[in-house]
């Protein structure tokens, strides 16, 4: 049943048929005021998409995607769970009722399952998605392809830069900037961009002809030669190693994990987005919440997209690999993997009991 605050808008695109969308609750406000910033309302929402519209499909476009929806809207008390109640959640199956231009994929998970993913091609799935309540786009890095291997073959290295508690952004900034000059030394361009938290995220575009393992590996690599290099770098899995150091999370080139577009809001208060920056830029952040809803719009306007030729060139990852086998020690899988060769044992070192455990990580028969 419409509403009061329901509204129509017409969707246009130079590379598909114009689309007329409903927006129900347009006034209802999806991200409350700050100190800092204006309440957000789903329209401003929506019309914000359409704004970077461009770029973000030039990022999302032809990838499944898992939508991160909060149809209520991000709250105070709300969280990130399993369903509504919780404020928001991931929703990895593309809805039935989805419109006829609203294409999917199919995935597979690490359990061997697989769904129907949203895959973005126009400008009117992002609005539809704004319209059930999605905030934050998650994208495989894969692309959909006449190829049947092409979703089991990434596009992307992706280098998540965690900071620990208590380290400032701008020592993120400082390893992110090690780390360009590292992949620099390996004949690889990194773009970066805030995560829409405290931390950035570095990507290159690789050939897809390695899978997901490799490419994890070469994450492995890179984190291993930055933590030799840099005290303040870390590739420890579990916290209580990692002191105040910045994570190079490279569990992030597993299947099925995915880190918010470059363009996509944050489920936090200020709306802060996800932003592509160049590397001087970079440096020049002191706060990365400044970059939300209401400022990103008008920065692109003046600044153009960042990540503009992104894809002009396809990098080769077999100098990394090269230095994966060098030394090609395993590290921890996400705790929903099932358990993998070579892997240490699953259970935090302050924890482990020596004598429960083999040389190959595997719990003895006798283990507690």
């Amino acid at each position: 049943m419409a509403t009061r605050d329901d509204v129509e808008i017409e969707v246009e695109s130079a590379d598909a048929p114009s689309r007329t969308l409903r927006i129900s609750h347009a006034n209802r406000v999806v991200f409350p005021a700050t100190d800092t910033t204006p309440a957000i309302t789903k329209r401003q929402l929506v019309e914000y998409l359409a704004e970077v519209g461009e770029p973000l499909l030039r990022v999302l476009r032809l990838r499944p995607t898992t939508l991160e929806r909060w149809p209520n809207g991000v709250h105070p008390g709300m969280r990130l769970g399993r369903g509504t109640d919780d404020g928001g959640f991931y929703q990895k199956h593309m809805m039935r009722a989805a419109p006829d231009y609203v294409n999917g994929v199919e995935v597979t998970f690490p359990s061997g399952r697989t769904a129907r993913e949203v895959c973005p091609t126009e400008p009117a799935v992002l609005a539809w998605c704004a319209q059930m309540g999605t905030i934050t786009f998650h994208p495989w890095p894969v692309r959909r392809t006449e190829n049947p291997s092409s979703l089991d073959r990434p596009d992307e290295l992706r280098i998540d830069l965690d900071p620990q508690p208590g380290i400032p952004f701008r020592e993120v900034v400082r390893v992110a900037a090690a780390t360009r000059e590292l992949l620099e030394e390996f004949g690889l361009t990194g773009y970066c961009k805030t995560s829409g938290g405290r931390g950035v995220h570095v990507y290159v575009r690789i050939a897809p002809n390695w899978e997901f393992a490799d490419v994890r590996h070469a994450a492995i690599a890179l984190g291993r030669e930055l933590e030799r290099r840099d005290k303040g770098v870390t590739t420890e899995w579990w916290r209580e190693l990692r002191g105040t150091r910045v994570f190079v999370d490279y569990n992030q080139n597993c299947r099925d994990r995915t880190i918010a577009s470059a363009w996509s809001p944050r489920a936090k208060p200020g709306a802060p987005v996800s932003t592509p920056v160049t590397w001087d830029n970079l440096e020049l952040i002191s706060d990365p919440r400044d970059l939300n809803v209401s400022t990103v719009p008008e920065r692109l306007r003046e600044l153009g997209d960042p990540w503009q030729d992104l894809d002009a060139k396809q990098h080769s990852l077999d100098r990394l690999l090269e230095l994966w086998d060098a030394d090609p020690v395993e590290k921890n899988f996400p705790p929903d993997y099932p358990k993998m060769p070579g892997e240490p044992p699953r259970v935090q070192p302050s924890k482990k009991v020596a004598a429960n455990w083999d040389e190959e990580g595997n719990r003895t028969p006798g283990g507690n």
